[in-house]
């Protein structure tokens, strides 16, 4: 009898494609899905590292599952908190069977079963294949890890250099998922191909070639430096007018200590000029608060942006101090009570921006794709990070309606059917 596994992702969209690659190839060796970690031979926790917060719910949640499984059940860690932290995990978490890190090549292995096969095959995530999507929507990831050296960020130290798939590649698993919105993600989206000699604007033909097969191409994380003008053409002209960039601040000094680029103007310039030819378009960006050196000029030069910018979404974290970074020997760290407070300031100044700018959608009449009975998106929400919209339950899951917004809750917003036309209408 085949084996049986359960999944358990945390973090990102890229961590939730590692997991479904996982899955398909776990499929085709024959395992089955478990309708519980209880009821699992292997229960695998996709962990993710990226911040002290992150790495918290991960060992909270492999405890958790570690008194879950089932007597004689296997349980497996791995993702990016078993890449960064793999000796020092084991040690620290005996109740674990295997830590095994997504590296490249990845092996991810566990010690046999009883009928001698290996529940938990050896892979190379990146390039292999998976399942079709169970959702209208799939995340695909097109390149791993990061050749740049942000100041706050340890990914490169445990991802590696960028690593770019071929387009033949990316194309074969969109066809593959077969579903309608697909959403590139990368940890630098834009500089998809770089690492491959392609050239700077590698992912402009990627975008067309996606949005050629499916209704929808979303593109999540992009550095703000890369959004040149044919990538801005391409994502105008794929219908989803959507741009995530990846800000971080807006202080040039603070900025150029983070090892970043730009500065507020510079990204006010950007967006204006974007919505000077897409007046629809929505923004998202990430901020982090209280990088070392961080003065109170920083702080009022970001709240002076939110306002200004207006994003339709926006996410703020607090620095982390992560190990081996550049920014975690740097002196000027701000007093953690100081930063939850700018936190706290800067994150209900957004919620106003977000609550007015959704109340601005009311009485219009949008075109959404239905994720499930009852809920769908616009091109204005990413999934799983953004609002939705809420709608008639009898609308078909995979389409995309159009539906008129009646109200709006917060993030949210709420939509009726279209009335139908009269009788005779348009006779």
């Amino acid at each position: 009898m085949a084996g049986s596994f359960w999944i358990e992702t945390l973090g990102c969209p890229k961590n939730q494609v590692d997991s479904d690659k996982l899955v398909g190839t776990m499929l085709a060796d024959g395992l089955v899905p478990a309708d519980s970690p209880e009821g699992a031979d292997v229960v695998v926790v996709n962990t993710c590292a990226f911040v002290e917060e992150a790495r918290q719910e991960s060992i909270d949640t492999i405890l958790t599952l570690d008194g879950a499984r089932a007597p004689g059940a296997r349980l497996v860690v791995t993702g990016c908190m078993a890449e960064r932290y793999g000796d020092e995990l084991a040690e620290a978490l005996p109740e674990v069977d295997s830590v095994a890190g997504f590296g490249v090549p990845v092996t991810l292995s566990a010690k046999p079963s009883k009928g001698g096969a290996a529940l938990v095959p050896s892979l190379d995530l990146l390039n292999l294949p998976r399942p079709a999507s169970t959702s209208p929507w799939a995340y695909v990831k097109v390149a791993e890890g990061c050749d740049r050296a942000c100041g706050f960020c340890a990914i490169p130290s445990f991802r590696g250099k960028q690593r770019s798939r071929t387009v033949a590649d990316i194309l074969d698993e969109v066809d593959a998922l077969q579903a309608h919105e697909i959403v590139l993600v990368a940890q630098d989206l834009a500089a998809f191909g770089r690492d491959q000699g392609v050239g700077e604007r590698a992912i402009v033909p990627l975008v067309e070639a996606v949005a050629a097969r499916v209704e929808r191409v979303r593109l999540l994380y992009l550095y703000p430096s890369d959004l040149t003008d044919p990538l801005i053409d391409a994502i105008l002209a794929s219908g989803v007018p959507y741009f995530d960039l990846s800000l971080q601040h807006v202080s040039g000094p603070l900025l150029r200590r983070m090892k970043r680029w730009g500065d507020g103007a510079r990204f006010l310039e950007r967006m204006d000029a974007i919505r000077a030819r897409e007046p629809g378009a929505a923004f998202r960006s990430n901020f982090i608060v209280g990088y070392p050196g961080e003065t109170e000029d920083d702080h009022d030069q970001l709240l002076a942006f939110v306002d200004q910018a207006r994003l339709d979404w926006c996410g703020f974290f607090a620095f982390s101090k992560e190990d081996g970074t550049y920014a975690a020997d740097l002196d000027g760290q701000v007093p953690e009570g100081l930063m939850h407070e700018r936190l706290a300031e800067l994150r209900e100044l957004q919620d106003r921006i977000t609550a007015a700018r959704r109340d601005e959608l009311i009485g219009s009449v949008v075109e959404v794709l239905v994720d499930a009975p009852g809920q769908g998106r616009t091109y204005r929400e990413a999934p799983e990070i953004d609002g939705i919209v809420t709608i008639p339950d009898d609308l078909p899951v995979g389409a995309l309606v159009e539906v008129r917004v009646v109200d709006a809750l917060g993030p949210d917003l709420v939509a009726e059917a279209l009335a139908p036309a009269p009788a005779g209408a348009g006779s």
